[in-house]
């Protein structure tokens, strides 16, 4: 039998295999009834086919995806879905992508699989042209004939919160680029997928690690999945009975590809540099070390092996020991590396946006962070496998994520006043962990708590957090279901024909 990952993206003819049953069922209904309702009305014809793709809550393992290290999301039930029609050779060649949600007017783009994305122009139909760029980059790299581009409508309908943390630009990317993949008739494997709509997402600027288009893609309802890296290939996790995990939005919003230079891509920059020094201090040449190391990971075996030396395993020591806990100025750094910072990142333009901004690099907390954090996400795994009461496993588990939230907060430096607040919040209100979850920033804190106790929790947050905010009109009351709502493992990217 064929591994998941190498599985290709499945194909329904009816939506109860992604939607289950009941009120989620009924709900799903209503959105597809609408959706081709409105796609009539907008374009005159009806969709040819559907794709959708979910956002996801990652449980443990934050930052540490684009270091090469492994992950631990779930799906959850909110999700972008695309309506597709592909033109006639006689029609326009050109993109008409249009929004259920009328806040986001329509984007019209050339046919043009070549056509540069303006970034200093932010629009939200430039996720979908990451997908259609990116499908046929991929394409023409594998040698796959495809036709001549021709014109597409497209209708977007997105229920997971933008600048939640919740992962809604890849839901909207990897929906979009199934999406262009079924109307041409083309289905590849997950893995293939994956890895494709994760470069996908560089064409928006932000350095992307992979984990947000690996969990959308690979999910299975029911199971979290460890995400590996390398290739890419996913594990399911089976979560104790006993615990639901609570989303809570913090209302700030993270504006990840926005702020790029000075927070998300800032952080993935400090990694390399921190690697590269690592090695050097370890005995490599400057040159060699430059050349040969991209991720912490790279040098991980170099740590672990000057650990050894003093009796542990943990890469952390070797951390201690060579990095300055003060930040590098860029001076400091290029001393050590014998060459400009600009030349050792390889003259990569988000890169050297965040040099343009960057007055210092605090590498010793981003690299204790990630050291950290990678060997939390297999105590998590190994945790929810071993022989322990449910009890035991779920209180072990909370433990995992508040240490991780501590990590994130003061030394990756990627927290916000709201979520701080939040996060005790939650805690104080019987959470048996809580953290922030995606990149932070803003975005949401995701809690675990025992099932029994779900419902009284979301209460005591809606009066503790959200109802001073409602007072202040920041949000609606009868939108507090968008968020903060409890959430089981859902299921992954699917393309429905009917």
């Amino acid at each position: 039998m064929a591994k998941h990952e190498e599985l290709p993206v499945p194909i329904y003819s009816s939506l109860e295999p992604v939607y289950g049953e009941a009120s989620q069922l009924e709900e799903a209904e209503l959105r597809f009834n609408n959706l081709k309702a409105k796609f009539q009305q907008v374009f005159g014809h009806a969709p040819d086919v559907f794709a959708r793709s979910p956002g996801r809550v990652n449980l443990i393992g934050e930052h540490i995806d684009y270091e090469g290290y492994s992950v631990l999301p779930m799906a959850i039930r909110q999700d972008t879905i695309v309506a597709i029609r592909k033109h006639g050779a006689e029609e326009e060649k050109l993109l008409r992508i249009a929004n259920v949600n009328d806040k986001y007017t329509m984007c019209t783009y050339p046919a043009d699989p070549n056509q540069e994305i303006d970034l200093k122009n932010h629009k939200w139909g430039h996720y979908f042209v990451c997908g259609y760029k990116g499908y046929y980059e991929h394409a023409k790299l594998k040698g796959v004939n495809v036709d001549e581009p021709v014109g597409l409508d497209i209708l977007i309908d997105g229920t997971v919160p933008t600048g939640s943390g919740l992962s809604s630009s890849a839901a909207f990317v990897c929906s979009s680029t199934i999406a262009i993949m079924a109307v041409s008739g083309v289905n590849l494997p997950k893995k293939e997928l994956a890895q494709l709509t994760c470069d996908c997402e560089r064409h928006i600027g932000t350095q992307s690690g992979g984990m947000d288009q690996a969990i959308a893609i690979m999910a299975k309802s029911g199971f979290a999945e460890l995400i590996d890296f390398n290739p890419i290939r996913a594990t399911d996790v089976q979560l104790p009975a006993g615990g639901t995990f609570v989303i809570a939005h913090s209302l700030a919003e993270s504006q990840k590809a926005v702020t790029a230079a000075t927070n998300y891509n800032n952080r993935v920059v400090e990694c390399r540099l921190a690697a590269i020094l690592l090695c050097i201090k370890l005995g490599v040449k400057p040159q060699e070390a430059i050349s040969k190391v991209k991720t912490l990971s790279d040098v991980e075996g170099l740590c672990v092996s000057f650990a050894e030396g003093r009796g542990s395993s943990d890469p952390v020591l070797a951390v201690k020991e060579y990095l300055k806990e003060e930040p590098y100025t860029a001076e400091e750094i290029e001393k050590i590396t014998e060459e400009s910072l600009s030349s050792v990142l390889g003259n990569n333009p988000t890169s050297l946006d965040v040099l343009k901004a960057a007055k210092h690099f605090k590498l010793h907390q981003r690299a204790a962070h990630v050291y950290s954090e990678a060997r939390r996400v297999y105590a998590f795994k190994d945790t929810v496998a071993a022989s322990l009461s449910e009890e035991e496993k779920l209180k072990k588990l909370g433990e995992l994520m508040n240490d991780s939230h501590q990590s994130c907060s003061v030394l990756y430096e990627c927290s916000c006043p709201e979520l701080e607040e939040l996060v005790k919040v939650c805690r104080n209100n019987g959470a048996l962990g809580a953290r922030l979850t995606g990149a932070g920033w803003g975005g949401c804190a995701v809690a675990l708590v025992k099932e029994s106790l779900v419902p009284q929790f979301i209460l005591n947050l809606k009066e503790q957090f959200y109802q001073s905010r409602i007072n202040k009109g920041v949000i609606n009351k009868n939108d507090l279901g968008l968020y903060v709502f409890a959430s089981k493992p859902s299921s992954g990217a699917a393309i429905l024909k009917f």
